[in-house]
C-alpha cells in the first residue's frame, strides 16, 4: 500500500488493514476520492493504470463534488470530513494531516502583493465554507473555523475565525479537531 493511502487511511479508520481499506473505500467518500489522487500520483498518466485511475478521478470529481488537481502537492495523513464543494488550486501545497471539510476553496489572488497560492502547514483544520486566496503561509496547528476568509499569514498554533479574520494565540488550537494520526 502506498504509504500516503496508509496515512489517509489510518485518519479515517484507526487501522491501516486491507480489510479496512475496502471498507473506506466503500463507505468514506473522502477517502475514496483521496485513493485515487494518490494512486494517480504514482503511475503515468498514460499507462493503462494511469488512465484508469485519472478516469475514476474526473468521475469522482463529479461525483461528489471536490476538485482538487492530480499536481497538487499535499502531504500525507489528507482527511476530507464530507463531501461537496471543495476547489483547490494546483499551486496549493498543503502539510500533513490536514482536514478540509465541504465547501472549502483554496486559490489563487492575481495581482498584489500576495499574488500566488497558500502554503498551508502540517495539522490544519479548514472548516466549512472557508475560503483562503493568496501566496500566503499558513502555519501547523492551525484551525481555521468555519466560514473564514483568509488572505494574511498565519503564524503557527493559532485559531483564526471571521470575516475579517481573527487570529487568536492557542497552543492547542487542533487538540480533538485533528485525530488519528499515524505516527
Amino acid at each position: 500500500m502506498n504509504k500516503h493511502i496508509k496515512y489517509d487511511l489510518f485518519r479515517y479508520t484507526q487501522k491501516t488493514t486491507f480489510k479496512f481499506l475496502i471498507k473506506a473505500w466503500l463507505k468514506k467518500p473522502g477517502f475514496k476520492y483521496s485513493y485515487y489522487l494518490r494512486k494517480i500520483s504514482g503511475h503515468n498518466l498514460n499507462s493503462i493504470s494511469g488512465l484508469y485511475y485519472r478516469y475514476m478521478l474526473k468521475k469522482l470529481t463529479y461525483k461528489y463534488g471536490i476538485q482538487i488537481p492530480i499536481n497538487t502537492k499535499i502531504g500525507k495523513g489528507l482527511f476530507i470530513g464530507h463531501f461537496g464543494n471543495i476547489v483547490i488550486n494546483n499551486d496549493a501545497i498543503i502539510g500533513e494531516n490536514c482536514n478540509i471539510a465541504h465547501g472549502v476553496t483554496i486559490g489563487q489572488t492575481n495581482r498584489g502583493k500576495y499574488k500566488g497560492c497558500p502554503i498551508i502547514g502540517d495539522k490544519v483544520w479548514i472548516g466549512t465554507g472557508s475560503v483562503i486566496v493568496g501566496k500566503i503561509n499558513i502555519g501547523s496547528n492551525v484551525l481555521i473555523a468555519p466560514l473564514t476568509y483568509v488572505n494574511q499569514n498565519i503564524p503557527s498554533n493559532s485559531i483564526v475565525k471571521g470575516n475579517p479574520m481573527v487570529i487568536i494565540e492557542n497552543k492547542n488550537a487542533t487538540k480533538e479537531y485533528i485525530n488519528n494520526i499515524l505516527n
